[in-house]
C-alpha cells in the first residue's frame, strides 16, 4: 500500500511489525505519516515513519501494509457493528 505524507492512518501491525516492532504503538492507534530529515522518504522499501497526530512528533518506523486509511477504518468498523 502506498501512503501519503501528512495523511492519517490507523496502525494494525502485520508481518515484521508484529514479530520485531520498531515502535511501541498499540493496534488501533491513529498516526500521521511523516518524513524524517536525513532518512529515506515514505514508501521506500515498503516502510514509513509515523508521528503523533497532534504534534507530528516521531513515534516509529512501520510497514506501510500495517496502515489503513482512517476513513476506511471507520467505515469498516461501522459495517462490522451493524452486522452484529
Amino acid at each position: 500500500m502506498k501512503v501519503f505524507v501528512g495523511g492519517h492512518y490507523v496502525y494494525n501491525p502485520v508481518g515484521y511489525d508484529m514479530f520485531d516492532p520498531k515502535t511501541k504503538l498499540l493496534a488501533g492507534t491513529v498516526v500521521k505519516v511523516i518524513n524524517v530529515y536525513g532518512c529515506p522518504k515514505a514508501n521506500t522499501m515498503g516502510h514509513c515513519y509515523v508521528g503523533d497526530v497532534k504534534t507530528g512528533k516521531f513515534i516509529g518506523l512501520v510497514w506501510t501494509m500495517s496502515l489503513t486509511k482512517l476513513a476506511k477504518a471507520k467505515r469498516e468498523k461501522s459495517t462490522q457493528s451493524s452486522l452484529l
